[in-house]
């Protein structure tokens, strides 16, 4: 378990590395300053103001958890001396079951004072190193180099300076917001996230039963429950044998999503940090391409065979409860090249939901262990249905390659993110929509037997079952070609197709639903001052699926859509956009304690924008201003069409008063 443990936390290292890969952005802004004690002695405070749902680890977090901060008090021992250990400000406690420990962190703001005497009284100057991790959803690494002066009480943030340019547009980007506490004063962020994780529950639940349906699986079925039947002295024990398996199938499924809650207590979605970086989009396509391809039978995926041997071997020698749980485990493996592309889907819908990753993914594998494991006990407590279920055969290769088309037609999803992202303008929704239609045709040829795959056995008469799914898949085809003509609404879709906007065919407004909107701050600022309406702010993204799903689902409802028409001026802002400025609109943007950094593409521009001015940096993220600057209601993020209704309304009352 170590091992899996471990190959899981690697690989939301590696996803979540990649992800950040190309991040501008640190969600905390330092300060320092130096108190003056005596003529040899001086008091350094370091501070930091942490994003909303963000954490800075304590220096003194327990061992075996996460990194721990770390000063480098460079000459220390040699220019000055260390007085004591270093203080800290107030802190937070939370036990952390993947590392097993309680943890220590900052949240909002960190705090730290260490007092010095200095060892030559000529010195001026000092550096020092602060290394840290700061996590959400992922953890950054990051490192702040300080420069001290200790002449005249003062302090240096950066030896960096602005030219006047850059200052300039460096101070355009903070706006002088009046009522800015109201922003996050109200309830108003959305539906609640309850709903998100038991939706991706019943996806992993769903993929479960759907991986019982496999040749990895299925066979086992009956073979493991005359098993525990069998062999144990009485009937109710080999019943509790066989519901203990099903448990440690659930649990082991469980335990996988754990090193996931490394980048617990956030409730944006992964989705937003993969969606808005190519490569890992690139990245998922291939991945999900491979997956399709093991399905279709070119090819199996399959852990090493060793693993699988050695836990055979200890459920054999341990016996007892431990011998069951390794041979769940060994079911665990022996099935990856039939659950693992499943898995990998299953990653992907996290992405699509609503809430926490790790919550997220705890409720999907939990849902799909659970869907593993219920024939195991059923079949255990009710025997005779065993006589009922159909025998092994090629309907599993079936199974098999209809889950490959699921995956191809997922995969082309990511890579229509990051065409999105990146402005490619290749993969218009068009272009998508008939890719997904040209799958499912040959979904529906394959099933009615039309051609064949390197693994079907011999041809047979079709059976019901085959039919009937290919005729839904048909179906499913004839109703992406209607809405492909709009012919049919495809509301159903909302965030896996681009947006209608983003068309072959050239339309009158390139906003959503073909409402007027400024992609500009200023420009939608200075309409709204001339004609005197209230600003809907829109933080959104090319590839966010939530932003996608509102503006289809709620922002088309008539109600919403008048609103939006006839009494805001709509600025949206897309933070993903990877379109370079021109160069005259490029600049370095400085944050308060003077670090730097370049503001080189629109999403660059847009994102920091969000973060300096309302301290977030999710999408869709909405607030209502007036003309002047001044906050008409909280800020809300996705929702229903009740709720972002009446929030439109009582941002227009205030508006009016």
């Amino acid at each position: 378990m170590a091992q899996l443990k471990r190959l899981s936390v690697f690989i939301v290292l590696f996803i979540s590395g990649l992800a950040f890969a190309q991040s501008d952005d640190t969600p905390s802004i330092w300060n320092h300053e130096v108190k003056k004690i005596s003529d040899t002695e001086y008091e350094l405070i370091f501070s930091a103001d942490i994003y909303k749902e963000w954490y800075i680890y304590s220096l003194y977090t327990a061992e075996g958890g996460s990194m721990p901060s770390e000063f480098d008090f460079i000459g220390a021992g040699v220019d000055y001396e260390l007085i004591g250990t270093t203080v800290e400000g107030k802190t937070y406690k939370k036990y952390t079951e993947v590392f097993d420990v309680e943890e220590t962190f900052f949240k909002e703001k960190a705090l730290f004072k260490q007092r010095i005497r200095l060892l030559k009284p000529d010195l001026k100057q000092i550096s020092i190193t602060l290394n840290y991790q700061i996590c959400k959803t992922v953890c950054l690494l990051q490192q702040e180099v300080f420069e001290i002066s200790l002449d005249g009480n003062t302090f240096i943030a950066s030896e960096q300076k602005l030219d006047a340019r850059s200052l300039a547009m460096t101070n355009a980007l903070k706006l002088d917001l009046k009522n800015k506490e109201i922003l996050n004063s109200g309830n108003e962020n959305g539906s609640s996230s309850e709903s998100g994780v038991w939706m991706v529950f019943g996806l992993g639940f769903l993929g479960g039963l759907i991986a019982l349906l496999t040749p990895c699986v299925f066979p086992l079925i009956p073979l493991t429950v005359s098993y525990f039947t069998k062999q144990s002295k009485n009937k109710s024990k080999g019943i509790t044998n066989a519901v203990l398996y099903g448990f440690f199938i659930v649990l082991i499924y469980f335990l996988l999503s754990l090193p996931f809650h490394l980048f617990d207590s956030v409730d944006s979605q992964i989705l937003n940090t993969i969606a808005t970086n190519i490569w890992l989009n690139i990245f998922f396509f291939i991945i999900f391409v491979f997956f399709a391809f093991s399905f279709f039978g070119y090819y199996e995926l399959t852990l090493p065979s060793s693993w699988a041997n050695k836990m055979d071997a200890a459920s054999t020698k341990v016996g007892g409860i431990f011998g069951i749980f390794f041979m769940a485990l060994t079911l665990a493996i022996v099935s990856f090249s039939c659950t693992g592309p499943i898995l990998g889907g299953l990653l992907g819908s996290t992405a699509l939901a609503q809430g926490s990753v790790a919550t997220n993914l705890s409720f999907g594998m939990t849902g799909f262990g659970l869907a593993l494991a219920l024939p195991f006990a059923l079949f255990a407590l009710f025997p005779a249905w065993l006589n009922s279920l159909p025998k092994s055969g090629g309907w599993m290769t079936t199974v098999k390659v209809v889950l490959g088309f699921l995956e191809l037609a997922l995969a082309f999803k990511f890579l229509s993110n990051a065409d999105l992202v990146g402005n490619w303008g290749i993969f218009k929704r068009e272009i998508f929509l008939g890719i997904w239609i040209v799958l499912f045709v040959l979904l529906t040829l394959y099933l009615f037997g039309v051609f064949r795959f390197p693994h079907d056995g011999p041809k047979q008469k079709l059976k019901i079952g085959r039919k009937l799914t290919g005729l839904l898949s048909a179906a499913f085809a004839l109703f992406l070609i209607l809405g492909l003509f709009n012919m049919a609404s495809l509301k159903l879709l909302s965030g896996f197709p681009p947006p209608d906007f983003y068309s072959i065919n050239e339309t009158e407004s390139d906003c959503p639903l073909g409402l007027d909107c400024f992609k500009d701050f200023e420009e939608g600022l200075a309409y709204a001052k001339a004609n005197e309406k209230p600003i809907l702010l829109d933080f959104t993204g090319w590839a966010c699926v939530n932003c996608r799903k509102m503006e289809e689902n709620v922002w088309s409802d008539s109600r919403i859509y008048t609103l939006l028409k006839e009494d805001f001026v709509l600025i949206s802002l897309y933070v993903d956009d990877r379109k370079e400025l021109a160069k005259e609109q490029q600049f370095d943007f400085q944050y308060t304690p003077g670090r730097i950094k370049a503001i080189e593409t629109v999403g660059q521009k847009w994102g920091t924008f969000q973060t300096i001015n309302f301290n977030a940096a999710s999408q869709p993220y909405y607030v209502l201003l007036s003309p002047d600057l001044e906050v008409l209601n909280s800020a809300i993020q996705y929702t229903d069409i009740e709720t972002y209704e009446s929030w439109l309304k009582i941002g227009i009352y205030n508006f009016n008063e």
